[in-house]
């Protein structure tokens, strides 16, 4: 007989607050992760997020950015930025149901089944908090992943 998959329960205390949304970019080569931790996901917030990491780069530097097509990521507040800074910023648009190749996503999937697995907060701000310090935690180790060809599925 398979063994009985075990179920999270919620105590008849518990209540939903709310949610935020991480707006978030690693850096291939290094590991490291810019984040911001926001209530919302609007062109305002990811055109924050470019500017962070624009700032963080040398000016003669491209960036590449790896993303889906999320309509705060084409939207005409986010190309009017995009526009300001000419030759600053690549896009490289996965294709629908391609998460797996964008490597934030895999972050994402990490940060669930690791500081944010099960826990319990008080507030968003609390949320937000240990959303940062997460982050903060795998920027002191960060991780860098190597693709290869069994990554991409040729063999």
């Amino acid at each position: 007989m398979p063994a009985k998959a075990q179920a999270v329960g919620r105590d008849y205390e518990y209540v939903r607050r709310d949610s935020v949304s991480i707006l978030a970019g690693i850096n291939l080569h290094s590991g490291q992760i810019f984040a911001n931790v926001e209530d919302r996901h609007r062109s305002v917030e990811f055109i924050a997020l470019l500017k962070r990491v624009d700032e963080h780069y040398p000016q003669e530097a491209m960036i590449r950015v790896v993303l889906d097509n999320h309509s705060a990521h084409i939207s005409k507040e986010t190309m009017a930025y995009l526009a300001s800074r000419p030759g600053r910023f690549q896009y490289v648009h996965t294709p629908k149901h391609g998460s797996w190749l964008n490597l934030i996503e895999c972050a994402f999937s990490k940060m669930a089944r690791t500081f944010l697995r099960h826990i319990r907060v008080k507030s968003v701000d609390e949320l937000k908090e240990r959303i940062l310090k997460g982050i903060a935690e795998f920027n002191a180790t960060p991780v860098v992943f190597r693709w290869n060809k069994f990554d991409l599925g040729v063999a």
